[in-house]
């Protein structure tokens, strides 16, 4: 195996497409929170720090889902044994400390934020996946703290609360979405997740009544007159389209195929949201 290969594997683990929306969420976060003086070298900082967290994350919970990926998801470097864990971890060290470090350079709340992210992400790897329900909302908490993150980064969080919000209800309902797909390998190796526990029936009408909620919400930002219209055009004319087409979608049929569909399709989302709020900014 030659060095580009090597490279391309260990960049694999950590899901670049994750890493950059995190890199990407936390700029937006910071940008939309600019009130007063701000600097650069710190929004990147934050941007990196955050970007290096969640892929370190990512790692450690291919790590600890080593076997149920062998069916759920056969192509990850773990599962299919191109990469050794022990690399792996020294990968997920080599992440976390970076993390760390950049986080130090910015102010005492940033390094905070990304010991308890660490923490957490570990802490959901091991035992918090495991419990219904708990493990999402982890998942899409830490997905909403990279917009406060942002913030953090420029001295002001206030205006950083409503894509927070908008990121941690369509995350909830794609982790849902992805224990949905996972239930075959999660069944054989015993892990409790939602749609085990309740049925899949169960887990489509509670991810419907959180979508509804999500598109309710849409409409909160317009009626209090914190973004402006260019925020209320694109998130009646396409979020909010996109997540009724989910809905349908969901209700259609259940194959792997399809929802891997969906959770593709709330990633995507998830961006046309963030344009709706920086447009509307």
């Amino acid at each position: 195996m030659n060095s580009f290969s090597i490279i391309k594997i260990y960049i694999f683990i950590t899901r670049p497409v994750n890493v950059i929306i995190t890199f990407l969420v936390v700029i937006v976060g910071a940008v939309i929170c600019i009130i007063s003086d701000y600097s650069i070298y710190k929004i990147l900082l934050a941007a990196l720090s955050a970007a290096f967290t969640v892929g370190a994350g990512n790692i450690i919970n291919d790590i600890y889902d080593r076997e149920p990926d062998k069916i759920n998801h056969p192509e990850r470097p773990l599962a299919k044994g191109i990469i050794t864990v022990k690399n792996a971890w020294i990968e997920y060290f080599i992440l976390t400390l970076l993390a760390v470090a950049l986080s130090s350079f910015i102010n005492q709340t940033a390094f905070a934020i990304v010991i308890l992210s660490s923490v957490l992400l570990y802490l959901y790897s091991v035992r918090l996946k495991k419990i219904p329900l708990l493990g999402n909302i982890t998942v899409a908490y830490l997905t909403g703290l990279a917009f406060i993150y942002g913030g953090i980064s420029v001295n002001n969080v206030r205006g950083a609360f409503i894509p927070a919000i908008f990121a941690f209800f369509i995350n909830f309902i794609r982790e849902l979405i992805k224990d949905m797909n996972d239930i075959e390998g999660d069944i054989k190796v015993g892990l409790q997740t939602f749609p085990k526990r309740f049925g899949m029936k169960a887990s489509i009408l509670f991810i419907t009544f959180l979508t509804i909620t999500l598109i309710a919400f849409t409409f909160y930002p317009f009626i209090k007159n914190i973004y402006n219209i260019e925020f209320f055009v694109l998130a009646m004319l396409v979020v909010n389209p996109i997540l009724v087409y989910f809905l349908k979608l969901l209700y259609a049929k259940n194959e792997k195929k399809n929802l891997n569909k969906l959770s593709n399709m709330l990633k995507l989302n998830m961006f046309f949201g963030l344009l709706a709020i920086f447009l509307g900014k």
